[in-house]
């Protein structure tokens, strides 16, 4: 970074009304397409909230130390900053920008702060939870193309709470992971697994973000629901979730994770199911069909959907790598 080998060009007489215009000019040296267009918006858009707000410097340094001290609340088990991405709608968002959704696929949702990687394999019919006071659930699903053909081999990472409503991560004693797996769809693309009846649960609201929330007078709940998150090459990577329908905090989620198409019913196990998957006849029963998108699908819609959306900004646009920058040529 020595000061000779950089070619920056001189900054004019800073005022509240040009120091946008020469941020953008000593960002602008960068080669790189989407950095030089991202870090423009992304000033823009700073120094334009700055200035509607009248921002004080008073203001600034509580943000900033809130900021800081999202930082310090993350660990290897905890991602604060997740947490607040979510409260604010953001994390949904980009979700649903970067993995656009045909008619009739499954949506995704928020990944969450309490994903890990340390998951077990296991086989079709396995238990996930070992909590004694969860009520059994039944888990049976299919995966299939937008064609309405089976995919096998598609790798499935689940993950859900007790019945108190902790993963397992948040407890310090815990010896291993547990209401989690990984398993893999069989050759018709079905999957089953034991599982408890999800429950609604408080977001972590002992940091930073619980007291934001407070002070906008917002509960911390999530209503019941079981995570699913997968996997398979050429096929566009899904993040969802299924939501259990008539919970007290289904139009009120903290993390606004809720989508109508992601809301199911429970049913009851049958006499046939109850003898084909080992379960208690009369039990709960959850079962969604998943539809996923492949790559081509994913990328054709959202370059269609970002022409769409730069055309209604008025802008002319190329693409690189796939996203958005300007077209100056």
């Amino acid at each position: 970074m020595d000061p000779s080998q950089v070619d920056v060009p001189p900054l004019k007489d800073l005022t509240i009304e040009n120091i946008t215009e020469n941020v953008h000019m000593i960002n602008s040296r960068t080669p790189d397409p989407r950095l030089k267009y991202v870090l423009e918006r992304l000033v823009t858009h700073l120094h334009d909230f700055a200035r509607e707000t009248r921002l004080s410097t008073k203001e600034w340094a509580i943000g900033l130390r809130f900021l800081t001290e999202v930082g310090q609340m993350c660990t290897d088990v905890r991602q604060e900053f997740i947490l607040l991405s979510d409260v604010l709608g953001l994390s949904l968002l980009v979700d649903s920008i970067d993995h656009p959704k045909p008619p009739a696929s499954t949506e995704g949702t928020v990944l969450g702060p309490f994903h890990t990687h340390e998951a077990h394999i296991e086989s079709h019919g396995s238990t996930i939870s070992h909590d004694p006071d969860g009520e059994p659930c039944l888990v049976v699903c299919t995966v299939k193309d937008t064609t309405g053909q089976p995919i096998p081999d598609v790798k499935i990472d689940v993950w859900e709470t007790d019945s108190k409503g902790f993963y397992d991560v948040q407890y310090s004693e815990r010896d291993g992971p547990d209401g989690r797996a990984i398993l893999n769809t069989d050759d018709k693309g079905t999957f089953h697994f034991k599982a408890i009846v999800p429950v609604p649960y408080p977001i972590p609201h002992d940091g930073p973000v619980g007291k934001l929330l407070k002070m906008l007078k917002r509960h911390p709940y999530r209503p019941s629901h079981m995570h699913f998150m997968f996997e398979k090459p050429d096929y566009d990577h899904l993040i969802t979730a299924l939501y259990l329908r008539h919970d007290p905090y289904e139009t009120s989620d903290a993390v606004f994770g809720v989508k109508e198409t992601l809301i199911v019913e429970l049913g009851t196990v049958s006499p046939e199911q109850a003898k084909e998957y080992g379960v208690k006849e009369g039990a709960k029963l959850l079962t969604y069909d998943f539809v996923l998108v492949s790559d081509k699908e994913a990328a054709d819609l959202r370059e269609e959907n970002a022409r769409k959306a730069m055309e209604a900004q008025g802008r002319k646009m190329k693409f690189y790598e796939g996203l958005p920058v300007p077209d100056v040529d």
